[in-house]
């Protein structure tokens, strides 16, 4: 007793030598005395824990605990991260860590799926943004906290789990059965989608994601054999990640002006960033597209072409995460993630809890038939004795060349894989179609 009793006198100074010392960087208005009966009452439960709970506890595990609690109660993205948190922290930035591929949140007690990372286990498995966690495994998630959720989804390469959802729309909760594995994370892909018109693909935001960028679309150029009409830059589903490398992407379509800035209580939250020549597409149009799975630096990033009247946003609303979280390293290697700002596009929006609304909504609709394009309308080729166009030769080369593609490559077409991207496509053509008639 007498050693329990040494332990929280010396926690209590501690405090006290913690709150002081943040005192001292607070305004005159933000100074309180100490929350004594507060204190008293962590002190009282405390002993009760350590001497009557049913199984004997030592103290770094209740101190843990008890600091893992008071950040988990800030916010959802403030916490604790020992050790082994830490580090897989710092490989996911890096694009390599292991799991299932999804990033999550909590809400109402239960685990969000924020979204699924593109090419692993959980995109695999049809896990889907919005999907709401209840069970892992044969274990329910209600009164976990969100790092105890994420330890048990890790595990051995190639071991499954089945994860329990409550997905909109759906009658009753599915079961899907994801496979672990090593998740090494792309963040860029890109391809020609027609003849001058770029796409581009980021599935999240990584330190050397505006590299990749850059890269993707100079083999793009090559591609195509000369400059870009348009470029599509897809964010959908796209949680977030590290906020240079948003600055970095939103950086290589602006020549100049504010991308975003930061403001919290401390002098080091308050933050600028701002654009450097060259746009790399030289003022070609761009379309970005967003979904409620689009995050945090995506957010940046199409709050920032928006405002700027560089790009048109389509798609759907955005997740509304317009926080900055700060890593903060502490001894035995473990470190605090903690919320330490808000930030705010170039016209001062706040996109926190409310999102980036885009400049024109598309709705995720999937067809689930094609219309034959063949009945119905007579044309004039279908008349007895039409006329002739008099480039038989070439229309029957053309011909040729049409029905050859349609017996090598029966690929479903763009309006029935993705019509986002599809409606996107016509309204990026439409706008180079403008542009080049205005000069």
């Amino acid at each position: 007793m007498f050693k329990t009793k040494i332990i929280i006198s010396s926690f209590i100074l501690l405090l006290a030598g913690l709150n002081l010392s943040y005192a001292n960087t607070e305004s005159e208005s933000d100074k309180n005395p100490l929350p004594l009966d507060e204190l008293r009452t962590f002190t009282e439960v405390f002993a009760k824990v350590k001497n009557d709970y049913v199984e004997s506890v030592n103290d770094r595990e209740l101190l843990e605990n008890a600091i893992r609690g008071m950040l988990e109660g800030l916010d959802p993205h403030s916490a604790y991260l020992d050790k082994e948190d830490y580090r897989d922290l710092q490989e996911g930035t890096t694009g390599e860590f292991g799991g299932l591929g999804i990033e999550v949140g909590m809400e109402d007690g239960f685990v969000k799926v924020i979204s699924p990372i593109d090419d692993t286990p959980a995109s695999r498995a049809g896990i889907m943004a919005g999907d709401v966690i209840i069970r892992l495994g044969d274990k329910s998630v209600k009164g976990m906290s969100l790092n105890e959720a994420v330890t048990l989804m890790r595990g051995k390469p190639g071991s499954d789990i089945i994860l329990t959802i409550v997905r909109e729309g759906e009658e009753k909760p599915l079961k899907l059965t994801v496979t672990r594995d090593i998740i090494t994370v792309k963040s860029v892909r890109g391809r020609i989608l027609e003849p001058g018109f770029g796409y581009a693909r980021i599935s999240n935001f990584q330190s050397h994601t505006a590299e990749d960028l850059r890269k993707a679309i100079e083999k793009l150029k090559k591609e195509n054999e000369e400059e870009l009409t348009g470029l599509i830059l897809d964010l959908r589903n796209n949680p977030g990640g590290i906020l240079n490398a948003a600055v970095g992407v939103s950086d290589l379509f602006l020549d100049s002006g504010l991308i975003v800035y930061t403001e919290g209580r401390i002098k080091d939250s308050k933050l600028k960033f701002t654009a450097k020549p060259s746009d790399i597409l030289r003022e070609a149009p761009i379309i970005v597209l967003v979904n409620g799975g689009s995050a945090s630096a995506s957010e940046i990033v199409a709050g920032a072409l928006q405002d700027h009247e560089r790009a048109i946003i389509m798609g759907e609303q955005t997740f509304g995460k317009g926080s900055v979280q700060t890593i903060l390293p502490m001894n035995d290697e473990a470190a605090l993630k903690l919320t330490t700002a808000r930030y705010y596009t170039p016209s001062g929006r706040s996109i926190q809890a409310s999102g980036i609304k885009p400049d024109i909504i598309i709705e995720n609709v999937r067809f689930q038939s094609k219309v034959d394009t063949k009945t119905g309308i007579v044309k004039e080729s279908d008349l007895s004795g039409h006329l002739d166009n008099g480039q038989k030769q070439q229309d029957k080369k053309s011909s040729s060349k049409n029905d050859k593609k349609k017996d090598d490559d029966e690929e479903p077409s763009l309006v029935e894989t993705d019509y986002q991207l599809y409606e996107a496509l016509n309204v990026l053509k439409g706008l180079a179609i403008h542009m080049k008639k205005v000069g």
